[in-house]
């Protein structure tokens, strides 16, 4: 009785709280009494293996690469003027974590495209840093996947369009 899956083995596939990884085989297991047909996923960068039900696999919100025209827009949304709230950091670094962890490629290019700063704004903070690092790092990878270039022509793409963008405006300092 197989039915048809909605991933294959060799294709790249995103999962919301990792980002870009390879099936790399089905299996089955026995869970709990109960055997169940796992996608087992392998995250080369980060030396990672997770192992998702074939039946939840959508569910969990695991997709296929974004298409030609989702990147498109994702790199149109690097170009906007940054949107930064005036609500504490606190409340901001939730809402940032929440749509690196989404999965989605353009919240995802929102939250570099808001934490980006050129040479002459102010520092980041620490927290800031780490935030717009993994947001970059999960955009940069999404998209020489989806264009299947090298990781660094992605990352040097995804700089040129955030130098050649209009500066934010800082936040007033409370």
């Amino acid at each position: 009785m197989a039915k048809k899956r909605a991933f294959e083995i060799g294709e790249n596939v995103v999962y919301p709280a990792h980002g870009v990884g390879t099936i790399t085989g089905i299996e089955t297991q026995e869970v709990a009494g109960t055997e169940m047909e796992l996608f087992v996923v392998d995250f080369a960068k980060d030396k990672m293996t997770l192992r998702v039900p074939t039946a939840k696999a959508e569910a969990v919100g695991m997709r296929a690469l974004a298409a030609g025209d989702i990147v498109d827009k994702a790199m149109k949304t690097l170009k906007g003027k940054a949107r930064v709230k005036k609500a504490m950091w606190s409340r901001r670094a939730q809402e940032y974590e929440q749509k690196i962890n989404s999965g989605d490629l353009i919240a995802i290019a929102e939250v570099v495209r808001d934490l980006h700063r050129t040479d002459d704004q102010r520092e980041q903070s620490y927290s800031e840093r780490q935030l717009y690092e993994a947001a970059l790092e999960r955009l940069t990878r999404e998209i020489a996947a989806a264009k299947d270039i090298p990781e660094d022509q992605a990352g040097s793409e995804i700089q040129s369009v955030l130098a050649s963008r209009a500066p934010a405006t800082p936040p007033a300092e409370a």
